[in-house]
């Protein structure tokens, strides 16, 4: 299964928010879309970044006014991205491997086109491997008659 085929059930919007926005607006999105990171990009929307919960409560330990800080100061600069075409296993491989959950999608002009969960891999690997038990339950089923 490919990156694609997860994008193709996902809802259509990505969320978003900007480097200049305060942590307090950032937490209030991603409290609203009851989501674990959101994904930064500059006024032209390209990627720059990509802020979880794991950046905000990491910051917080060492910076008492976390809320009020910018966007920029808190959330991760390097952000390893995936294409649609990208195979899912090796994706899951690389946020298991990287301890990381949330994987921006770019095509192929580099342009953010969605970002996907470690939970939404898993589940889709569930889907996929539960077809194939009812295929061969129904199978099983049919040389039984």
């Amino acid at each position: 299964m490919k990156v694609s085929g997860i994008l193709s059930i996902k809802p259509g919007d990505v969320i978003t928010a900007h480097p200049q926005q305060t942590i307090q607006e950032a937490i209030g999105i991603l409290a609203a879309r009851n989501i674990g990171a959101l994904l930064i990009v500059d006024d032209v929307g390209k990627l720059v970044g990509i802020l979880s919960e794991r950046d905000i409560v990491r910051k917080a330990v060492m910076h008492k006014g976390v809320f009020d800080l910018p966007v920029a100061e808190v959330m991760t600069t390097h952000v390893v991205t995936a294409l649609p075409q990208d195979d899912l296993m090796s994706v899951a491989h690389t946020m298991t491997e990287k301890r990381f959950r949330h994987m921006p999608i770019l095509d192929s002009d580099g342009e953010l086109i969605g970002m996907i969960s470690i939970g939404d891999v898993l589940k889709a690997q569930r889907d996929k491997y539960r077809g194939e038990i009812d295929t061969l339950e129904t199978q099983l089923m049919a040389d039984e008659d």
